[in-house]
Order: structure tokens, then C-alpha cells, then sequence
């Protein structure tokens, strides 16, 4: 069973407040989408590494990817939607036929462990979806127009992570499914579930952390320089 990994760098990141695609900010002096490839193949059981980039901009992949000169497994990158959803469908269709596992990570998770990497797709290639998350920290509360309106238990709470494991077919499905009713999620995972399909969690590290604000890349680059630099 073939795996590939889909890395997500299509996105704008304005939230960031950087003259540049979130994915190619520079954490460390090097950007974020290199950090997230470096560790995908260094993580046993990933054959491929396809990356989404956004389009127009493929100078700014063309100046990270001379980081990775030599890397085994990457392939072309292929420019990206307005989605996410777009983005990972652009992803799949350029996958060789004989790929059957996709991991899908978001570029800005730049300090996942290749260790964290490898159970989650073993997982995901036995049970067929699974996907890294880390148990909630804090209380939480859903809330409607300013209002408590419910307190889950937290032990039942779980802060969703990249990346997520799927067989390809299960994917292709879910997002089929979800263009066909006009459904956008916030991650692939919640596509899945909208099959009644079961994704399993595989605890990971809450450092995984997704770099959306300024302060997420402090955050990142203290822990590189507590760990030595490794990503």
C-alpha cells in the first residue's frame, strides 16, 4: 500500500499580518512548508510527498524547494483552490494511480514529530481513517449568541491536529460527497465523518500546533531553540 502526503500550502494566512503565503513565512530562516516536509519524510511508512502551493506563486516554492534538494519522494507541486477542499482534490488527482493511503498536513503544523507521523499512518492503513489530535487542556463551552449553552465533558474533548490518514477512496468519497452538497469543513476528517465512517484519534503531540497568528510562530521558534533547532 502506497502512501502519499498531501502538504497543504495554498493558503493565504492573512491572519499572520506577512507579506507572503503563510506556508512560506520563515520560522528559524526556513519556511514553514520545509520544516513540514523534512519531517513527513523522515516519518517511516511515507512514500510521497505531494505539496499544494497557491497559485500564482510558484517562485516562492521554487526558492524553498532548493532546501530540499536531493529529498527522496517529492514530487511536482500543483497549485491549490480557494478551499481547502479544492486544494486537497488538486492534490489527489495528481497522485500516481497505485497510491492508496493519503496523509493530508497543513504546511503550518511545522514541528510535527516524524515519530507522531508514522503511528497515525499506521493507523490510518489498518482502520482506514485516523487522524492525530491531542486531549483538551481547558474547559470548553459551546456557545450561541453570546450564551453557555452547553459544557461537554472535557475527558470527551479533543483538539484536532495533522495530519489526517485516509485510504484514498474513503477521501475521494468524502469529497465528492461534500462539493456535491455544497459542504465546506474546517478539516478532512469532518468530511469522512459526514459518511458515518469511524476516524480513529491517535494521541499526538500538543506541540503540533498549527502557526496561524504571530504569536504561534514565537511559540514555535522557542521550542526549536529549547530542542536545539530540530524541528
Amino acid at each position: 500500500m502506497a502512501t502519499a502526503a498531501l502538504v497543504l500550502a495554498a493558503g493565504r494566512g492573512t491572519r499572520l499580518g506577512a507579506d507572503r503565503p503563510k506556508a512560506f513565512v520563515r520560522l528559524a530562516c526556513v519556511p514553514l512548508v520545509v520544516h513540514s516536509v523534512r519531517s513527513l519524510s523522515a516519518a517511516q511508512g511515507i512514500d510521497w510527498i505531494q505539496v499544494v502551493v497557491p497559485a500564482g506563486d510558484a517562485g516562492l516554492w521554487r526558492e524553498a524547494q532548493s532546501a530540499l534538494e536531493g529529498l527522496e519522494g517529492l514530487l511536482p507541486a500543483v497549485p491549490g483552490g480557494a478551499e481547502r477542499q479544492d486544494s486537497v482534490q488538486a492534490g489527489l488527482d495528481a497522485l500516481a494511480a497505485d497510491v492508496d493511503l493519503v496523509a493530508v498536513h497543513d504546511a503550518a503544523r511545522a514541528l510535527v514529530r516524524p515519530e507522531d507521523v508514522a503511528r497515525v499512518v499506521a493507523v490510518g492503513r489498518a482502520e482506514g481513517a485516523a487522524l492525530l489530535a491531542a486531549p483538551a487542556r481547558d474547559t470548553i463551552k459551546r456557545v450561541r449568541d453570546g450564551r453557555v449553552q452547553e459544557t461537554p465533558a472535557r475527558e470527551t474533548c479533543w483538539v484536532a491536529q495533522t495530519p489526517q490518514v485516509f485510504r484514498r477512496e474513503l477521501l475521494a468519497e468524502a469529497l465528492a460527497k461534500a462539493e456535491a452538497e455544497g459542504f465546506v469543513g474546517t478539516d478532512d476528517a469532518q468530511l469522512v465523518e459526514r459518511l458515518g465512517v469511524p476516524v480513529h484519534v491517535v494521541e499526538g503531540d500538543p506541540g503540533n500546533l498549527k502557526i496561524t497568528g504571530p504569536e504561534d510562530l514565537l511559540a514555535a521558534e522557542a521550542r526549536l531553540v529549547r530542542e536545539g533547532g530540530a524541528a
